[in-house]
């Protein structure tokens, strides 16, 4: 087992990450990510490819001046020099310098095949490329990383190739080997075997890079650690191409939390949550609500039995306590939950229900009839809220009572859809009507809804939905359906979320929307 003594954690994201289908990095994103990874106490960014891509290029000549980074070190990436060009003369190797990195990490060729069939150049000449551009660069004052492409793919077909790759590059002056699962098709047991043999067979730092094509990145990289490797390298959220990358966040939790490496300063854990969140957001992602440690889901119970075990000690449920690494436990209130979960969650939201065990049995009957009904709770706090409150002896009165609501959709020749929205509401016995319009029926109900309300309730005038979701429940051809509605809304500072459900899109909308409309009222 290794301490933890000089560990590296290497992140990719800017290069490995951006090259997942559908990302495309600004150079601004990439300096911004930069900044984030570097608050999660990673080692070492590896920024791009100078020389190579112009975007990467411009990358390196700003960060010279817009990046100050507290923990990490940057690293521009690219190529040992061409076979048969001379290390001075290959301009990409000049390019490496031009970035004015610390360190340089280089991808070499360990595989016989590749290095005879890609490369099209002799064993002979490829170890020279691996010297001649390690040896050049640590000449300049460069630290050297160097990445065994395809290295356990290499290992299987001529085993003693790449242990030659990584005895060269170490002579040569490089400080690291990585040892690369560039297809990602490796299993635990077989990385485990292979870094034993090279690490029996090799002085020198190793290191270790995984892809997800077997979804054992992480279990991958893990099991090198285990077996002597003191350099993970792993991207962002997982992002990559193909199945992905080892997840940086992944990696920093296991090794920290379940290996007791301190791989990352002090301090540094309880951010991964929000930086994972926020790299997401530059990427255009959607967070995975489901990603271990980081996600929305991670330490969120739904089982009534977990929850009454959760009510006597988190631990009994929870691996690791969520506030370790910038998370929190959540209770899912569905047709699963018991009496725990509920008086959890009324907690959890801050509904003081103590000695109101009569409430609790109620709202358990009301929420697995909702249930069955096609409503979901479990990603509307907001409605369970209101519901919650509303089986209090102290409920406060519904904010209006309906009388009707109308809506309409209008497509003229040009091509422009307009909606319109009348509500009839009585509001404190006076009878109001109001007409609003919108991009769509339940954009128009709210904006009438709204001015129909704001005159008694002003808060309402900073309230508008930032997100719409609609879900077709038991189908059975053609529009007959029930339908379930979540809307989200932010008033500027926070955002909550509220569900609806009918069999009429409009009317669940509805149900959704004054839910939102009287949450931004009782409780904001």
């Amino acid at each position: 087992m290794q301490t933890a003594t000089d560990f590296h954690v290497f992140d990719t994201t800017l290069r490995d990450g951006a090259q997942r289908e559908g990302v495309s990095y600004s150079v601004a994103d990439k300096l911004a990510v930069a900044r984030l990874l570097d608050e999660i106490g990673v080692g070492f960014i590896e920024g791009g490819w100078p020389g190579a891509l112009p975007k990467d290029t411009e990358f390196f000549a700003r960060a010279r001046t817009e990046l100050k980074l507290r923990h990490a070190q940057l690293v521009a990436f690219g190529a040992t020099r061409k076979a048969g060009v001379r290390v001075e003369d290959d301009a990409q190797v000049r390019a490496l310098l031009d970035a004015e990195t610390p360190v340089v990490c280089l991808v070499a060729k360990s595989d016989v095949r590749h290095v005879r069939e890609a490369l099209r150049t002799t064993l002979e000449e490829n170890l020279a490329m691996v010297r001649d551009t390690v040896a050049f660069l640590v000449s300049h004052g460069r630290r050297v990383f160097v990445d065994c492409e395809h290295f356990f793919d290499g290992h299987a077909a001529d085993p003693a190739y790449g242990v030659e790759v990584l005895r060269t590059a170490f002579a040569a002056g490089a400080e690291v080997g990585v040892l690369c699962d560039t297809n990602g098709g490796m299993l635990p047991m077989g990385v485990g075997r292979v870094v034993a043999d090279v690490r029996a067979r090799v002085d020198g730092r190793l290191g270790i890079h995984c892809q997800d094509d077997t979804g054992c990145a992480v279990a991958n990289t893990l099991a090198a650690v285990e077996a002597g490797v003191t350099h993970v390298q792993g991207t962002a959220n997982g992002y990559g191409e193909r199945a992905g990358n080892a997840d940086t966040f992944s990696l920093i939790g296991n090794l920290v939390t379940k290996m007791g490496l301190p791989v990352v300063p002090e301090g540094c854990l309880p951010e991964l949550q929000r930086v994972s969140h926020a790299i997401a957001e530059l990427a255009n992602i959607a967070p995975d609500d489901h990603q271990p440690f980081v996600g929305a889901s991670a330490f969120a119970h739904k089982a009534g039995l977990h929850a009454s075990a959760i009510k006597v000690s988190p631990e009994l449920y929870n691996h690791l306590d969520p506030a370790v690494v910038g998370n929190d436990m959540r209770i899912l209130v569905t047709e699963m939950a018991g009496r725990a979960s509920v008086e959890l969650k009324g907690r959890e939201l801050g509904v003081d229900l103590d000695g109101h065990a009569d409430v609790i049995g109620r709202v358990v009957d009301r929420v697995k009839v909702l249930e069955a009904d096609g409503w979901s709770f479990e990603a509307a706090d907001a409605s369970f809220e209101l519901l919650l409150r509303a089986e209090l002896p102290d409920a406060p009165a519904p904010l209006f009572e309906l009388e009707s609501y109308r809506t309409s959709v209008e497509h003229w020749g040009n091509g422009d859809v307009v909606s319109e929205a009348t509500v009839k509401v009585h509001v404190d016995g006076e009878r109001i009507i109001s007409t609003g319009e919108g991009n769509g029926p339940v954009n128009a109900l709210d904006v009438a809804l709204r001015q129909a309300l704001v005159s008694r309730y002003p808060q309402l005038a900073d309230v508008s939905l930032a997100d719409y979701k609609v879900r077709i429940l038991g189908w059975k051809g053609g529009t007959s359906a029930t339908t379930r509605v979540l809307i989200d809304s932010t008033d500027g500072v926070g955002e909550w979320t509220t569900v609806g459900v009918h069999a009429n899109i409009v009317e669940a909308s509805w149900h959704a929307l004054v839910d939102a409309l009287t949450y931004a009222v009782r409780s904001r």
